[in-house]
């Protein structure tokens, strides 16, 4: 139950049920993140559009890994629970996805990976502590400016999500308590069902 009032889908018009209609045919729910912007749709068409700017370039699998590294350190668990098992339909077995959340090290992880992961955790942690050795290092793995930024737009347009989730209590969607219990727990890392 999010802390604010929410418009119940039967009660939906104008642009709410527009934004509740494309949910629903994209997921076949209306979560509950799309319930807490009822009372400002257009920002959620607005987060639409910038998070399809950064990821229309972006390797998938890349996307996915820095979000979960972000929403991590963001304690997360809707961000964590969605991306989550956005990688383990498309990427992962359960029990890879547990060790790469358990394990940052993880042997099923590039360097390239667990740079970028642990990258996006300091631009969460504290932007301003990023250093152009820090990039530097980036591009030492063989990424060019353009990946840098999309890899920093991913970590710092999931603070935005992931704190406005979180600061107006929408919970993670039912849907996740079918994931093994096991990557569910590892996966919950702030706010429950």
């Amino acid at each position: 139950m999010a802390f604010i009032s929410t418009i119940p889908e039967s009660e939906a018009v104008g642009e709410v049920k527009e934004m509740y209609d494309s949910e629903k045919a994209t997921r076949g729910y209306v979560p509950n993140f799309a319930k807490v912007f009822c009372h400002q749709p257009k920002v959620m068409k607005a987060w639409r559009n910038l998070i399809k700017s950064i990821i229309e370039n972006m390797d998938t699998r890349r996307y996915e890994l820095v979000t979960i590294a972000a929403a991590g350190k963001l304690h997360s668990s809707y961000c964590m629970l969605a991306h989550g098992s956005v990688l383990k339909e498309k990427f992962y077995s359960s029990n890879q996805l547990n060790e790469i959340i358990i394990n940052p090290e993880s042997s099923l992880l590039s360097p390239t990976d667990k740079a970028i992961m642990k990258f996006a955790e300091n631009i969460v942690t504290d932007a301003t502590s990023i250093t152009q050795k820090d990039i530097n290092e980036l591009r030492n793995f063989g990424l060019k400016d353009e990946d840098i930024f999309e890899v920093v737009t991913a970590a710092t347009a999931r603070c935005f999500f992931s704190k406005t989730l979180d600061a107006l209590g929408a919970e993670p969607d039912k849907i996740y308590l079918n994931l093994d219990e096991e990557l569910r727990n590892n996966l919950t890392v702030g706010r429950g069902f």
